[in-house]
């Protein structure tokens, strides 16, 4: 007479049954998940705004708006202004720290320190949190992959009580092992993906804003000069 052993290998199962190791791995890669969705999230609306106040920006800079009543829009406590504009109201309000007549290049010079050290503030804070998203995308998988190599080592070791060893011993043992490689690549899929699109966005706003800067130099020298 034969009988058959059936064994739950449902994945809520898989999980409760697998050795403490091999659940500390899966809450690791539970929690490194939240948390790379939270911040793909939230650099999503961050960039995606970011962009929507540069195009505005630019559209009311290059049809020729008074640059006084910009600036001033721009340090209104009350106007919440993006990187681009900030960038504009460090070098514009530099610029008119001088008086008239003073050396043209000394003028333009600290105008162009002035917007380089907002910029390179305005980056830092674009570009907070993009780390997080790369470790997670390079090390997520290898941390899926030590559960299921700690997994696999307690299944063959767990034969060793076995007279005569199946499938049905290994079986469940692997695939609970097989879960914490599923959920590191679950993990670590989305954040490299999220990563290289707001790494991209990013870049075309850096360069957006360095040409900006540029063409601002070029305006205020021409009125410095007049």
């Amino acid at each position: 007479m034969n009988t058959t052993v059936t064994q739950d290998m449902s994945f809520l199962h898989l999980i409760t049954s697998a050795s403490l190791p091999v659940q500390l791995v899966m809450l690791i890669l539970v929690m490194m998940s939240f948390l790379s969705w939270w911040y793909i999230f939230r650099k999503l609306f961050v960039i995606r705004d970011e962009v929507n106040r540069t195009d505005d920006f630019e559209d009311i800079f290059w049809r020729g708006a008074d640059l006084n009543a910009l600036y001033q829009r721009a340090s209104s406590s009350r106007y919440e202004s993006g990187s681009l504009e900030r960038i504009f109201a460090a070098g514009f309000g530099e610029f008119n720290k001088h008086p008239a007549g003073s050396d043209t290049e000394a003028v333009m010079e600290s105008t162009r320190r002035a917007m380089r050290a907002t910029y390179q503030r305005e980056m830092d804070r674009l570009e907070s949190h993009l780390s997080f998203l790369a470790t997670v995308g390079s090390v997520s998988p290898y941390v899926g992959l030590l559960g299921t190599v700690w997994g696999i080592m307690n299944s063959f070791r767990s034969l060793s009580s076995v007279a005569q060893a199946t499938i049905a011993h290994v079986a469940p043992g692997i695939a609970e092992a097989l879960i914490a490689t599923a959920m590191g690549l679950f993990a670590a899929i989305p954040a490299v993906v999220a990563y290289n699109r707001y790494a991209t966005a990013i870049d075309r706003l850096s360069t957006r804003f360095e040409s900006f800067m540029e063409e601002l130099s070029n305006v205020l020298q021409r009125r410095s000069t007049r």
